[in-house]
């Protein structure tokens, strides 16, 4: 078991086995209030490339006030398909029937992501396992890839999941993020010849997750793996907000009125850089505590503001240093601050999570991180939002 006290630096859930090896990559976190309990997953690699990519494994740590036990690490044997690596995972928790749905892609197996991009021929499925015990058992895999893609799918080179967490709105709807690299020409007689744009959409469910639906895709600026966040806008009514990786030097920024279906034109975000090629990031909403001085109370989650939780490697060149940034007006365009630079050196992607402790807030952060590069291991660490607030001198 290993203890990760707030405040008391990192704790490693998955380590890379000899250079060039066993690899984990790609974490995903899930608390479970219900549970009291974290849920960290990752993809296991017989290498690091993604080609190599195997199944999913998984670790369950148990909040205790402020402190998180880790149990052993499982591999997810259910989410898998013959023929096929599982990759992305993205899980998410159905608040009435307590039902953790961890969503991911199924790609056939040697087949790369540039040989589906080059084709214009996808390899990817579709997929979802659920658990109701709180992710102590899991269901075997059921492929959704016909029934939810409503777009006709030979236009997509190639589609995957978050990666990292999905979320459930307040309206009760099911929201999973998603990317899919559109084929919007091709040059016949040339069969190599395919030209591509990656968007950023979404899948969601309105019935606890028995059916699933496509949203649009997002225009404007090129967007792949993102997440999302719920927010309150001006006029009370709830707004969605997508954070998205993008290859052109920032983030991509997008909001939603009808929760998902349709985002208005994606823009970027010049406080938030990517490195060359990008580098996937985590956004979470939260409503501050009255305790912190700096906002009123409210017993109604329609009627409180939400701040902003965002995480990424600050280095503007490199997959360096990675960075929490806060959002305390998120429905004004420029608003980000920061960042606290959270884990120095290599480091890659991360993924979000919070929970409630006393008359505080917990922040849990699962990134890859390492000595020499990103991938040698995925780790945990716990944050207050007094310790956010005081060390990022917000």
């Amino acid at each position: 078991m290993a203890e990760a006290p707030a405040g008391f630096g990192k704790v490693v859930l998955f380590h890379q086995g000899a250079p060039g090896g066993l690899t984990y990559r790609i974490p995903a976190l899930l608390y479970l209030p219900s549970e009291s309990a974290f849920l960290a997953f990752a993809e296991e690699r017989s290498s690091p490339r993604d080609e190599d990519a195997r199944f999913l494994v998984m670790r369950r740590g148990q909040k205790q006030g402020t402190s998180v036990q880790w149990g052993p690490q499982e591999s997810l044997m259910t989410a898998t398909l013959p023929g096929h690596r599982t990759m992305n995972p993205c899980p998410l928790y159905e608040r009435s029937s307590r039902t953790v749905f961890l969503f991911f892609i199924c790609v056939q197996t040697e087949v790369t992501e540039q040989q589906q991009l080059r084709r214009g021929k996808n390899a990817a499925r579709l997929c979802y396992v659920s658990s109701r015990d709180g992710g102590r058992t899991w269901s075997q895999t059921t492929d959704l890839t016909e029934k939810a893609i409503t777009d006709n799918l030979r236009r997509w080179a190639t589609f995957a999941v978050g990666p990292g967490h999905g979320l459930q709105l307040s309206s009760g709807r099911l929201v999973v993020p998603a990317y899919a690299y559109y084929i919007h020409r091709r040059c016949f007689g040339h069969p190599l010849t395919v030209w591509t744009k990656p968007h950023s959409f979404m899948f969601y469910s309105d019935d606890g997750g028995r059916n699933w639906s496509q949203g649009r895709l997002l225009r404007a600026v090129r967007t792949s793996e993102c997440q999302v966040a719920e927010l309150t806008g001006q006029d009370n009514r709830p707004v969605l907000y997508c954070n998205a990786r993008s290859p052109d030097r920032y983030r991509a920024e997008a909001f939603s009125a009808d929760h998902g279906e349709f985002f208005d034109e994606s823009f970027f975000s010049e406080e938030l850089c990517e490195p060359p090629n990008g580098c996937q990031g985590s956004v979470m909403s939260f409503s501050p505590m009255a305790e912190l001085g700096v906002h009123p109370s409210s017993a109604s989650y329609e009627n409180t503001k939400q701040w902003l939780i965002f995480s990424h490697p600050t280095n503007k060149r490199h997959r360096l240093d990675l960075g929490i940034y806060l959002n305390m007006s998120p429905m004004e365009k420029g608003s980000w601050k920061g960042p606290w630079v959270l884990n120095k050196g290599p480091s890659g992607y991360s993924d979000l999570a919070v929970c409630k402790e006393r008359k505080s807030l917990l922040f849990g952060c699962l990134f890859e991180c390492g000595a020499a590069n990103s991938y040698e291991e995925i780790a945990f660490k716990l944050f207050t939002d007094a310790e956010l607030l005081r060390e990022g001198r917000f």
